[in-house]
């Protein structure tokens, strides 16, 4: 940090007229070594967070966030900066230092530069709140996760295939009780257990164990600190002029607005829902025969739908899942981007790594044999690991100083398989490791010069577009003929298995899409309410009641443990661009379909070209039409969910 400051201070205070070179490209090359240091900092917050290190992060958020404000609020730097953008001479800069003179400037209006010294003081005093505010919630949640379901007797494992019954059995030996059978707190297993498990009352214990995450009244409940988080966020939306912090957030957003994110939202809940009620429907017929007079209960959801996808596409998860083995394909997922991109990808062993499970891959292209960057791969749940698949970038691509390729990591919440035993995955699993590796495509695909505008440095609604592209290609014959292969017999998937799949693409959307949509929009809603005291777990309900949801499907994410809105102010305001990435990467890969299919050389090429490489360096807007000819529409969504065309 002094490091830092001291560079930044010799160009705030420089007596030179300001210019591009001495201000804006200085500023640009200032605090490399702070940066370098916190972002393995910020790293190890999702990958590590051990009780030491919770211990270093409460101390650091505040100091952290005090740290940050200090550049916005340095107004001699802010008019240097300020006098580049307005100059005669900025004309004659190139397209991507004109990108950053505006990045920087509208950078430091939207934290606050323009405010009176009163109202910057209040800011900076909300920003170090909010820090430690966001860490809490963090650590919450991640004591909450340490909970976890002690199965006492074979009888409970009713159901489970085997694999599953391993590696809750290896579970429950690693929390000291050998011989018995463990089910983690973790999205991955929880969700494999409501599938199989045959022992509703355990379902039910499984479910509520892992939604009632940070909700529980104790010393770990996140509801107050909602609701402080939302009191100084919508205070600083009116600080800067914003009716809500939904509005702030979308200024900069593709979709602009708070109101045409919900106009997305409430224009997929419609069909959504009447999908939800037919997918009840044919789950209530099948749990009736089968004895349960109870309701479909969100508990039961996933366990009948597998039925139902039995009775009516002849294939169950069960029946793909030993396809599915991780290792192969990561295989398969290098060989996609091998054949859509060039790159290699070859085992980089000498490599330090921050956990024994972190295995690292040198990216270079084939042909010209560039170094693209590290990958760096971290497959497996544990405690302290945040729950979810995450992607982190150590370094971006930058030629500014030199040619610097990217490091990059990204990691799942997969369950670690017992000593012997291959990892396999449900195909949602899968499509989380492809979306990951999406994620770092982008980054490492970067061709800028300028590190800020590197990599996915893209707008927040942009950002998911490629990770969402690329698990389209999982789904394809070529990878689930050549990488989908049996665990024991070694055998391909079989075409007819593959047809089924094919086959069943839109099953179960309903529940997907509900499920998303009930968090998204209870989260912009709450950020809509502006400076109305809120009582997260009273408003969810309420606003659940409002909307319609139905009982059986529940939350992807309730507030209490919201992580992406709560335990940082990145995706505050923003849940909905998961579908507005959904609606761009659909429309993107029909660009595929329309041409020479899925691996179309010339639209691989587009997309590298206007997408991948130009990072943020070009409005996405123009980067998406060079690419696709068009903007993105729906149309190619709502085919793709099966659900009614708009009209």
């Amino acid at each position: 940090m002094a490091q830092a400051r001291n560079e930044v201070a010799a160009i705030a205070d420089s007596k030179e007229p300001p210019t591009f070179e001495n201000t804006v490209a200085a500023y640009q090359d200032s605090g490399r070594a702070f940066n370098r240091v916190y972002e393995v900092y910020n790293a190890w917050s999702s990958f590590v967070s051990s009780p030491e290190y919770q211990a270093v992060e409460r101390e650091l958020a505040p100091r952290l966030s005090a740290f940050w404000d200090e550049e916005p609020q340095n107004r001699k730097l802010f008019r240097r900066i300020k006098a580049v953008r307005d100059s005669a001479a900025k004309a004659k800069l190139t397209p991507e230092q004109q990108r950053l003179v505006a990045y920087y400037y509208d950078d430091f209006v939207r934290s606050g530069a323009l405010l009176d010294a009163a109202g910057a003081k209040r800011m900076a005093a909300l920003n170090q709140r909010l820090a430690t505010l966001y860490t809490t919630f963090n650590q919450n949640v991640l004591a909450d996760e340490k909970r976890y379901t002690l199965l006492e007797n074979e009888a409970d494992l009713a159901g489970l295939p085997e694999p599953l019954r391993k590696a809750v059995a290896a579970e429950a030996t690693a929390r000291g009780q050998p011989g018995k059978w463990a089910v983690a707190n973790t999205r991955s297993v929880v969700a494999d257990f409501l599938t199989y498990s045959e022992r509703r009352e355990l379902r039910e214990k499984v479910w509520r164990n892992y939604d009632s995450r940070g909700d529980h009244g104790d010393a770990h409940d996140n509801n107050a600190i909602i609701t402080q988080i939302l009191a100084a966020r919508a205070e600083q939306a009116k600080l800067m002029g914003f009716p809500t912090h939904a509005h702030r957030q979308l200024q900069r957003a593709m979709v602009k607005t708070p109101e045409r994110a919900m106009k997305l939202l409430e224009t997929m809940w419609t069909p959504a829902v009447a999908r939800v009620r037919e997918e009840v429907t044919a789950m209530t017929a099948i749990a009736r025969s089968q004895g349960q007079q109870e309701p479909i209960a969100p508990w039961d959801y996933r366990y009948y739908a597998e039925k139902v996808r039995k009775q009516a596409y002849d294939f169950d998860d069960s029946e793909v899942k030993p396809y599915l083995q991780l290792e192969t394909l990561r295989e398969g997922m290098f060989w996609v981007a091998g054949q859509l991109l060039g790159y290699t990808f070859t085992p980089a062993p000498d490599v330090p790594v921050y956990h024994p499970d972190v295995r690292v891959f040198a990216v270079k292209d084939r042909e010209s044999g560039r170094e693209r960057g590290l990958l760096y791969f971290d497959p497996y749940a544990r405690e302290g690991k945040y729950n979810g698949g995450q992607t982190e970038t150590y370094r971006v691509q930058e030629r500014f100083r030199g040619e610097v390729p990217a490091l990059v990591a990204i990691s799942m919440p997969f369950v670690k398989p017992g000593a012997g035993s291959p990892a396999l995955l449900g195909w949602r699993d899968a499509q989380t490791l492809f979306h990951e590796f999406g994620h770092a495509l982008h980054t490492l695909s970067g061709d800028v010069t300028y590190p800020s505008l590197g990599g996915g440095r893209v707008v927040s609604d942009y950002a998911e577009f490629p990770s969402k592209l690329f698990e389209h290609w999982l789904a394809t014959p070529e990878v689930l003929s050549r990488f989908a292969v049996h665990h024991t017999t070694g055998q391909p998937m079989p075409q007819a298995l593959v047809a089924r799949i094919q086959k069943a693409a839109t099953f179960n959307q309903g529940f997907y899409t509900v499920d998303f949509l009930t968090s998204a929009l209870v989260e912009m809603k709450m950020h809509l309410a502006g400076a109305k005291r809120i009582d997260p777990d009273a408003f969810e309900r309420d606003m659940l009641r409002q909307m319609g949801a139905p009982a059986e499907v529940g939350m992807r994410f309730r507030m209490p443990h919201f992580g992406h809105v709560f335990a940082s102010n990145a995706y505050a305001a923003g849940y909905y661009r998961y579908l507005w990435a959904d609606m761009l990467a659909s429309d993107a890969f029909e660009a595929f379909q329309e041409a020479g299919g899925a691996y179309d050389a010339k639209v691989a090429a587009r997309l590298r070209e206007h997408v991948l490489s130009v990072g943020n360096t070009i409005d996405p807007f123009e980067g998406y039409r060079k690419f696709r000819g068009k903007d993105a529409s729906l149309d190619a969504l709502m085919r793709e969910r099966g659900f009614a065309p708009i009209h």
